[in-house]
């Protein structure tokens, strides 16, 4: 599989027994199905496996326009609803989702005011 955004191999990782690719070039993760949320609930999988540099995350994240790696459709923009600041790709068949390096590091933790504000949404 490629990486959507910039065409590089994704190479398969795997923490504790849930495994995603990571872009061998831009270090961009996809998820299949929910395995984001799933992996948010393990402590220590932020770190292990989005290791891309959250700078050359910001550079891909200009990017919008790409092709779901499993689907071969376009995907769409979406943010995440308690942190608007992170926008991922989402494919519309397989419910996929790409998220640029460092992205889900910071989606792994809410802030204080992103906890307050999804408590109140």
């Amino acid at each position: 599989m490629n990486c959507p955004k910039c065409q590089a191999n994704m190479a398969k990782v795997t923490f504790q027994s849930v495994e995603v690719d990571r872009c061998e070039g831009c270090k961009g993760l996809w998820f299949d199905l929910l395995e984001h949320e799933d992996l948010k609930e393990l402590k220590g999988a932020d770190t292990a496996v989005d290791t891309g540099g959250a700078e050359r995350g910001k550079e891909m994240d200009a990017v919008r326009k790409v092709d779901c790696p499993h689907c071969h459709t376009g995907m769409i923009s979406l943010h995440i609803p308690d942190q608007p600041h992170i926008v991922v790709e989402q494919c519309t068949i397989c419910n996929g989702v790409f998220m640029d390096a460092g992205e889900f590091r910071d989606f792994s933790h809410l802030t204080p005011v992103e906890f307050l504000r999804g408590l109140f949404s």
